[in-house]
């Protein structure tokens, strides 16, 4: 079961990587072509900004997907900066989750949800085992009538 929920989260990330990629390059493409400007910033220069902007978000949700298809497959979590990587990708699905519902609507709201519940369902899965130190065998009593050995000062 859990194996089906990293991959289906990767397969996700992947999908939610090319939608955003294509989203910011029609934006630019928009921008570019009617000759938007806001506060005074060339056209063009918003235009590469919302592709290079894109690009690097959709790049981090590639990497996210690559870390949970390698889980996956490793059936186990990867190292500390993988579980960080991935808890920073929960994270900033559920501040965009926030302010897309007012921006764009429920819908992509639960869109965000269902990610961030996945990526949260991969991160508990496959959580690590708490690891305690075996303490050392306690002696065994000692007899009764048997001298008392001092251990301590």
């Amino acid at each position: 079961m859990r194996r089906g929920i990293a991959v289906g989260t990767a397969v996700v990330l992947v999908l939610e990587a090319l939608t955003i990629g294509f989203v910011n390059w029609i934006m630019g493409l928009a921008v570019r072509h009617q000759k938007m400007s806001l506060g005074g910033l060339d056209p063009d220069a918003m235009a590469a900004g919302s592709w290079v902007g894109g690009g690097l978000f959709a790049l981090f949700l590639i990497t996210c997907a690559v870390l949970v298809a390698r889980i996956a497959l490793r059936d186990r979590m990867s190292g500390r900066v993988g579980r960080i990587v991935l808890i920073v990708c929960a994270v900033v699905h559920g501040v965009v989750g926030a302010i897309v519902v007012g921006l764009v609507g429920w819908y992509a709201f639960v869109v965000l949800m269902l990610v961030l519940a996945l990526l949260v369902g991969t991160l508990l899965l496959y959580a690590p085992e708490d690891r305690q130190e075996a303490a050392p065998p306690a002696a065994p009593p000692a007899a009764p009538g048997a001298p008392v050995t001092s251990t301590g000062p």
